[in-house]
């Protein structure tokens, strides 16, 4: 019963520490995602920020790659279910960090008033 919950407990904090990551990034990259009311004066702080948010996304990315290809159980067969998840969920964090990378290249494109003229 005692060994049960101490599973139960790991697994619980495992996954609230990657909500908690996940809370962070969000934190983070709100000023991108709400691009249209940044403030052109904060703009260095902002694209930092969203640096640090690219770094976090990219740590979750290859560990999510990491957990895909290599599994921690060998001797245990994974679920097809699973294995689905964590491909759509290493999709869409690599969907979402092109997005941001794009956002940041954006904003930076419009932080700088490049005379483009030929």
């Amino acid at each position: 019963m005692a060994n049960s919950r101490l599973i139960l407990f790991k697994k619980g904090s495992k996954a609230g520490f990657i909500l908690l990551l996940w809370l962070i990034v969000a934190w983070l990259f709100y000023p991108l995602i709400t691009l249209n009311a940044v403030e052109m004066a904060n703009v260095k702080a902002y694209l930092y920020r969203s640096a640090v948010g690219i770094a976090l996304m990219l740590i979750l990315f290859g560990k999510t790659i990491f957990d895909l290809l290599f599994p921690q159980s060998v001797s245990e067969g994974r679920s097809l279910l699973n294995t689905v998840f964590l491909a759509l969920y290493s999709l869409v964090i690599a969907g979402g960090i092109i997005f941001m990378v794009s956002r940041m290249i954006i904003l930076y494109i419009r932080s700088v008033d490049v005379d483009l003229s030929f």
